[in-house]
């Protein structure tokens, strides 16, 4: 009966190295969607440039890949800025329309119209500014929520 050990076939290095195969693989794909994602992402690409660019990354990949990359590489971080922008302006209106609801709108200091939620995120920004001390925001807030 012959006995065969699976660690004398497959030795550490090969271990490694299958890793490293794999760990490549994931980022090759990682890329690949990032790249289709920003293809259509694009607002300064009409539909045949979108068509153009998805035929290329997936016809030929590696040739498309490093093509986008060097052509549109620059502009993608942009995108992905804006992109990022854009959805935490859209959380932060949405949280202040929710808390606005919740208030009744007719909260804020002095019967104003403003709400809380208005006045600590002005508070906030002038802290963030630094054109307030710690100790004056923390007045101030004090002094809004009581």
């Amino acid at each position: 009966m012959d006995t065969k050990f699976l660690a004398v076939d497959y030795p550490a290095l090969h271990i490694f190295w299958t890793m490293l195969e794999l760990f490549l693989w994931i980022l090759w794909f990682f890329l690949l969607f990032k790249i289709i994602t920003d293809i259509f992402r694009s607002d300064d690409l009409g539909g045949w440039g979108k068509a153009g660019w998805l035929v290329l990354v997936i016809v030929l990949p590696l040739i498309g890949v490093l093509a986008y990359l060097i052509a549109r590489g620059q502009s993608m971080g942009k995108r992905d800025v804006a992109q990022a922008q854009r959805s935490e302006a859209a959380f932060k209106a949405y949280i202040r329309d929710a808390a606005g609801a919740e208030d009744g709108g007719g909260g804020g200091v002095g019967g104003t119209g403003r709400s809380h939620v208005d006045d600590l995120a002005k508070l906030a920004d002038l802290k963030e500014r630094g054109a307030i001390s710690d100790e004056e925001y923390l007045r101030a807030k004090e002094k809004l929520l009581s």
